[in-house]
């Protein structure tokens, strides 16, 4: 197999919710949540062995619902935070109980089953592990009812997994838990003012400036708060020509913001001068649903869209890095020779390093890994899950 050849997986369920296992771990290990209205819905936890180009497979069932999002604490491999419309049964009481035909969106934090932590779970072909899945542990619940549908929870950058934000439609709230999970308390809250029904469509937690400032999107709009005292710290107003759909921060360059939308574009941004973006690009051909920083190299950025692919693209110039980078005797791997090669003072050239064609339906979400920073992942609607590798030769420019 070629080394730098897409690993497929296909989930059998309908799927948008992605995210990458963040706590310290050696194991490349992502989570998938499913959408489904005839069946239980499920997590698929998905460990890949780079090596031997082998995916492993964990079935656990989300009874509770429709998954939307899902995050991986920072501080515990078995826990985790879904939003998800709750199930039929529950909206239909629901309706009875306040006449309303509407969709209710939740969060909750669950842990895992002990014997998934480790990634030591059955190979996918074991019957017991596909038809026998285990539940869920709920830990407990993000009670947003007061503050309407919860669109996503956003755990602490770095933090050691007791403070979250949710973004419930015009509320940003701050919990606390407790060190076990089980509990959750607000702790503050900030609240999306202005005219029409307001709502945050995505949010990014800042790992940077001791992580206290959140950037949300709503409709066309970015906005930053800082979260010591729950108020906006700055507006960009249009920011996209329509709905801004997701947000990150550079990992490296802390006023360094990207963003993506409807209009089909991606822009970078310098929150300090946010009249205009520092970069534009316009690669893709539909929605833009998804744009990801690597958390190494943060001239590698990766996109996800409803025109089915995803773009690699090599934004060095407004990198940490523009020059390029000096190679480290520990970046290399074994085998790997060093060579030294002469590098250009100039700045070198922003490229589409590669554009990705193995979906068949609109891209939802991309992820790097967070145990190699060469490995990435991205979901389709469909259900298929796709492992790509940053091509060697570009691995070897960006270290050498």
């Amino acid at each position: 197999m070629e080394d730098d050849a897409p690993v497929i997986y296909g989930l059998e369920f309908q799927a948008r919710a992605l995210t990458s296992q963040t706590a310290e771990s050696d194991a490349i290990r992502f989570l998938v949540g499913t959408q489904s209205l005839k069946f239980d819905n499920q997590i698929h936890i998905i460990d890949f062995d780079d090596e031997n180009n082998i995916i492993s497979k964990s079935v656990l069932l989300h009874q509770a619902g429709e998954i939307w999002h899902i995050s991986a604490s920072p501080a515990d491999k078995a826990v985790l935070s879904t939003c998800y419309n709750k199930n039929a049964t529950q909206l239909l009481s629901i309706f009875v109980a306040t006449s309303e035909s509407r969709v209710v969106t939740c969060g909750a934090v669950w842990r895992m089953p002990p014997e998934w932590e480790s990634g030591s779970h059955e190979s996918p072909d074991d019957p017991h592990n596909s038809h026998n899945p285990q539940n869920l542990e709920l830990l407990c619940h993000l009670d947003n009812s007061a503050h309407g549908n919860a669109s996503s929870v956003l755990w602490e950058p770095m933090g050691d997994g007791t403070r979250v934000i949710s973004l419930a439609d015009n509320h940003a709230l701050l919990w606390d838990l407790t060190e076990s999970s089980t509990q959750a308390t607000i702790s503050s809250s900030a609240t999306l003012e202005g005219k029409g029904q307001l709502k945050f469509t995505s949010g990014k937690w800042g790992p940077h400036h001791n992580c206290t400032q959140l950037a949300t999107a709503n409709d066309t709009a970015i906005r930053g708060w800082d979260l010591r005292t729950m108020s906006q710290i700055y507006c960009i107003e249009n920011a996209h020509g329509q709905l801004v759909r997701d947000l990150d921060f550079n990992p490296n360059k802390q006023y360094y913001l990207a963003s993506c939308g409807d209009d089909c574009k991606v822009k970078f941004w310098d929150v300090r001068n946010i009249n205009e973006p520092v970069k534009s690009l316009e690669e893709h051909s539909h929605w833009v649903w998804s744009v990801r920083y690597n958390h190494s190299h943060d001239q590698l950025v990766l996109t996800g869209s409803s025109d089915s692919r995803v773009i690699l693209s090599n934004m060095v110039s407004i990198s940490s890095e523009p020059f390029g980078h000096l190679v480290d005797d520990d970046d290399l791997s074994d085998g790997e020779d060093n060579h030294q090669y002469d590098k250009s003072k100039e700045p070198l050239q922003d490229s589409i390093i590669s554009t990705y064609e193995e979906h068949e339906d609109s891209v939802y979400a991309v992820e790097w890994s967070s145990a190699d920073p060469w490995l990435f992942a991205s979901l389709s609607y469909d259900g298929r899950l796709v492992i790509n590798r940053v091509p060697r030769a570009l691995k070897y420019h960006i270290l050498l």
